[in-house]
Order: C-alpha cells, then sequence, then structure tokens
C-alpha cells in the first residue's frame, strides 16, 4: 500500500507553527491525512530531584496543550483537513524516523526551544534530515508560498537523479516549472593569485557540462512534459547558488548525501547551510548509496 500521510513534529514554538501551518496546505492539498506530532522527555526537562507524579501529570498537560493548539493551527491553515494529534514521550528525532518508514513525507521546523522537546536544527532536525526514509520539508524562510516554481540543487551523479525524480513528482503535483541548479566553480579561486586560463571555466567547458546536464534532464522531461524546465550552469559554489535560488522560489529541493565536492549536496556542507540559509522551505530527499539501484528509480 502506498504510504499517503503527512506527519510534522511541532514543539510549540513559532517554528513548529510555522512547520504545521505549511504541512496542512499540503495535506490538504493532496487530500491525505495529517499527523501532528509533540515529544517531550519530563524526566530529563524536570530537576533531578523532585521528579513525583504531580510533575509529569504537570508535563503531559503541557504537552497536551501544544497538541491541542497544533490542531487549531492546522485548522485554520487548512480548514476541513483531515488530522490527528499525538503527544509522546522520549527523543524526537528517534521517534519521527521511526514514523518515516510508514509515511510519505515528514515536516519539521528550523530550529526549536533549544531542550530535548525543541525541534533545533543540527539535533532533530538535522536527524530526521540525514536518516528519514522519506523526504524531510524543513520549513524555514518565508514559510508557506503558494504561487511560483521549485528549485533542485543537482550533480551529475545517480545521486542527482534521486533528486530529479522527487523535483519533478513535486512539481508535477503542484502544478508548477522546474528550476534545476548545477554548480560547476572554478577549479582554483581568484583568490589564489595567477590562475592559469586551463583552471577557470571556458565557454567550451561550460558547453561540455551543459550538455552532460541536459543528456541527464531528457529522459525527465520526457516523462514529465508539463513541467516546464529550465537551467542555471552556475560558477558559484553550491551553497551560494542554491541559497540565491531560494530567495526567487517556493521550494528548494536537495539531497541529504552527496560527494562532499564542489557539486554535492552533502548534509553537514551544502544541505546543511541551506537549512540555516534558505529563504524558502527545503526538500531533503534520501540519496543513500543503496537509492542508487531502485526500481522505482524513475518511476
Amino acid at each position: 500500500m502506498a504510504r499517503t500521510d503527512i506527519v510534522v513534529g511541532t514543539d510549540g514554538t513559532m517554528a513548529g507553527a510555522a512547520a504545521v501551518r505549511w504541512a496542512a496546505v499540503e495535506a490538504a492539498r493532496r487530500k491525505v491525512l495529517l499527523r501532528i506530532v509533540h515529544c517531550f522527555d519530563w524526566v530529563y526537562e524536570s530537576p533531578r530531584r523532585g521528579c513525583d507524579g504531580r510533575s509529569a501529570e504537570a508535563a503531559r498537560a503541557m504537552a497536551d496543550a501544544v497538541t491541542s493548539a497544533a490542531l487549531h493551527q492546522a485548522r485554520a491553515a487548512a480548514p476541513g483537513i483531515w488530522r490527528e494529534a499525538d503527544t509522546m514521550i522520549g527523543d524526537p528525532a528517534s521517534h519521527l524516523i521511526e514514523l518515516s518508514g510508514s509515511v510519505a513525507l515528514v515536516v519539521v521546523g528550523s530550529r526549536g526551544s533549544g531542550g530535548l522537546a525543541g525541534l533545533l536544527l543540527g539535533s532533530v532536525s538535522r536527524r530526521v534530515a540525514v536518516h528519514a526514509a522519506c523526504p524531510v520539508i524543513v520549513v524555514r524562510g518565508r514559510g508557506v508560498v503558494r504561487e511560483g516554481s521549485i528549485a533542485a540543487g543537482v550533480d551529475l551523479s545517480v545521486r542527482g537523479e534521486v533528486v530529479l525524480r522527487h523535483a519533478y513528482q513535486t512539481a508535477e503535483a503542484l502544478g508548477c516549472g522546474l528550476h534545476v541548479v548545477h554548480s560547476c566553480p572554478p577549479a582554483i579561486g581568484p583568490w589564489a593569485g595567477t590562475v592559469p586560463s586551463a583552471a577557470v571555466p571556458v565557454p567550451l567547458l561550460d558547453e561540455a557540462e551543459e550538455d552532460r546536464l541536459h543528456a541527464l534532464l531528457v529522459p525527465w522531461q520526457s516523462r514529465y512534459p508539463r513541467v516546464g524546465t529550465t537551467l542555471c550552469l552556475s560558477h558559484q559554489p553550491p551553497a551560494s547558488a542554491l541559497a540565491d535560488a531560494s530567495k526567487r522560489f517556493r521550494l528548494l529541493v536537495v539531497g541529504n548525501h552527496g560527494h562532499d565536492v564542489l557539486s554535492g549536496t552533502l548534509l553537514g556542507s551544502t544541505s546543511l547551510y541551506l537549512l540555516h540559509r534558505a529563504d524558502c522551505p527545503v526538500m531533503v530527499v534520501r540519496t543513500r548509496a543503496d537509492d542508487r539501484h531502485s526500481p522505482d528509480l524513475r518511476a
């Protein structure tokens, strides 16, 4: 059975509320169930001494208030949406990663309260983006944007094809265009002094790179003819090129693993930078080595 539900993690902060609103709008568009999850660990958030039944009840009441508020936020963003909420005890990243194996999408905020129940980027959001079995949306920047195209950062490897699959599927579902960004910066930066002409991009090298990119895109454009595609071969580092693109598009699609080279999207370098700096929500898709043999790579 196809996975259709959307799970959103919230901690009651403004970032958590933004994630709930984005997830609610997306669930309404897909006509699927929105599952709101809030996790808390009263043992660690309470003082070591004096932890008793009353403190546990108080922590549970506060957590229930967060989920109740999130339900109202979801209803306000998308009236009539099919939704439910769960309050769980334990580590939020672990719960969300486990849930990612049975849902279509996990949505989190870009920062949180900083506690174990928070969705602080660098802890929960980063762990979920790296380990989730399904695509992850980290909501930041302008949040919910209903108009415009989406952008995707790709290299020329099989991992780039995985990113393209999700990007084209998303663009077709949204009825919008796709802007493909491929970074090909100089091999040596201009600050290095005198640079041999062979070490910097020249029209001939750019043309060869564009030919390779076009060859990668041809089967996808054929499969998704309704998705208008534009290309950008950038001489900027990938993080800078994609951060600039995020200012003009409604969603940015990147991979969660890469080559840690100029065109890679390895979380911890390019993708991590975008999760901190992008001006729109970022979709992080699973691009591990074991995905290259996936039978539905072009499904």
